[in-house]
């Protein structure tokens, strides 16, 4: 799993819609989205569109996952549009056609993504034509100077691999004792920093020959604060954050019982790294094409937070939820990885670990995203 290519057949937030479904667990995005809305919808509304702009624009979401989150951001985008149109043509409804094109890699669950559209859209009118465009946004998925808008929601942090000098066993950056770099050593946290950068300048070469000059980029990803070495802003927020240290008690859970070799669980990286805006800044300063309208570093609550009386009434049931917060993301990586059983396995002792630690419930947890809105240039 270590290939770029194999990593863009197994990642994935979990499909379907039961309880450990991305549809089922994506409250942190979603209060993510919505402190980013007001800076998305001025990012918008700068667009130049004057008389004789075209009547068929064309918006991409990249890294657009399932669920409500999704179809929220596209409706955002496209409401502002139309305002946008109708002001220019003095208060009519634009003629404008939008088409919309939902991206992500092959292994997303694009067919309840698209069940869930033609629901939401029965019965209704339709604001825009919508298709699938399967594929690593790490690579070129448009013709040149194809789209309007291109929005990217919670996926950037996303790697396109886990880099080559981490899975070198016995060297200085060889991931020892846990699957992802925060607490890692030095060496670690820079082989993720490099690659992280290579695949930001990707990303953005590629958006560059896409979107028309006076088009919009507009990212949300996790993100740190500035001057951070730690992936997770503070201590309280890194023993809550799920890639952390339940996970890292779970598969040494596993270790302990014999169940898997320590090579088998060092092996084994999330391909997450949370950069912060001079990182940003700095890539898209050295790909040149676009002009940063805004960024801001997002503070957004844990939404367990302030519900700790509540939950210590029923410990098992938190544990559940936490787990279920985790496979949200992960299930597809690990099973990919581990196999169906022992992933059940990993999956059930983070649930009892989670449980059982009542230090951690009574943190508040915060996250940080980073938005950035730029033009083509």
């Amino acid at each position: 799993m270590e290939s770029s290519r194999s990593l863009e057949h197994v990642l994935s937030m979990q499909g379907g819609e039961d309880d450990a479904s991305y549809v089922k667990n994506c409250y942190g995005p979603a209060a993510a989205l919505a402190l980013s809305k007001p800076m998305l919808t001025s990012a918008i509304n700068s667009i130049k569109l004057t008389e004789g702009y075209s009547s068929h624009l064309k918006i991409a979401d990249l890294g657009c996952a399932i669920g409500d989150n999704t179809f929220s951001t596209v409706d955002t985008v496209v409401e502002v549009l139309q305002q946008k149109l109708a002001v220019i043509d003095g208060g009519t409804e634009p003629e404008t056609e939008f088409e919309v094109f939902f991206s992500d890699l092959p292994s997303n669950d694009f067919n309840t993504l698209f069940r869930s559209l033609d629901e939401k859209v029965n019965g209704s009118s339709r604001k825009y034509f919508a298709a699938g465009v399967p594929g690593s946004f790490y690579k070129r998925l448009f013709p040149k100077g194809a789209l309007h808008v291109v929005v990217t929601m919670t996926a950037l942090q996303w790697l396109s691999q886990i880099p080559e000098r981490v899975m070198e066993k016995g060297s200085k950056s060889w991931n020892k004792g846990r699957v992802w770099i925060e607490g890692a050593e030095k060496e670690v946290v820079e082989a993720y920093a490099e690659q992280s950068d290579k695949d930001l300048v990707e990303f953005l070469k590629c958006r560059k020959e896409e979107i028309v000059v006076g088009g919009v980029l507009f990212m949300l990803m996790g993100g740190r604060p500035s001057g951070s070495e730690n992936q997770i802003g503070d201590p309280d927020s890194s023993l809550k954050h799920p890639f952390t240290t339940l996970m890292d008690q779970a598969w040494q859970d596993l270790v302990d019982e014999g169940l898997i070799e320590e090579e088998k669980r060092d092996s084994f990286n999330i391909p997450v790294y949370f950069r912060t805006t001079e990182e940003i800044a700095t890539a898209i300063d050295r790909c040149g094409g676009f002009k940063i309208e805004k960024m801001e570093n997002l503070k957004v609550a844990d939404h367990m937070n302030g519900k700790q009386e509540e939950l210590m009434k029923d410990p098992d049931s938190y544990g559940r939820d936490r787990a279920n917060y985790a496979q949200a993301g992960l299930k597809p990586t690990v099973q990919a990885y581990l196999g169906p059983d022992l992933t059940r396995k990993l999956f059930k002792r983070y649930a009892i670990r989670a449980a059982a630690d009542k230090e951690i419930l009574n943190k508040n947890c915060f996250y940080h995203m980073i938005a950035v809105s730029a033009i083509r240039v």
